[in-house]
């Protein structure tokens, strides 16, 4: 199993950027789809993450209301929705996903987020 990310890039500040994480391989139903990041110099941080259903989100406090993360279960796939982009946010950006009951064993290979001032 692997989870394919995309649609990071470049882009400036204030911008908008639409991650999408897919899963190749065996199709495993996830419990929980989540999305991680790392800026330069600095830990690994939470960015959201979503439940099975869908009606259940959790943002990082510096995130909410700019950032919006979905599923589509038909095609396994999340996707993480950021608007008003901050240079700060530079950073690599990881999707996980989590099977029931299960911790995030599952991470995308990361993919690079640029926000020029």
């Amino acid at each position: 199993v692997q989870l394919v990310e995309s649609g990071g890039g470049l882009v400036q500040a204030g911008g908008s950027l639409r991650l999408s994480c897919a899963t190749s391989g065996r199709a495993f139903s996830w419990h929980r789809m989540a999305w991680f990041r790392r800026a330069p110099g600095k830990e690994r941080e939470f960015v959201a993450d979503i439940n099975k259903s869908g009606d259940t989100t959790n943002y990082a406090n510096s995130v909410k209301g700019r950032f919006t993360i979905s599923r589509d279960d038909d095609k396994n796939t999340s996707y993480l929705q950021m608007n008003n982009l901050k240079s700060e946010e530079t950073a690599v950006y990881y999707c996980a996903a989590a099977r029931w009951g299960m911790g995030y064993e599952y991470w995308g290979q990361e993919t690079q987020v640029t926000v020029s001032s």
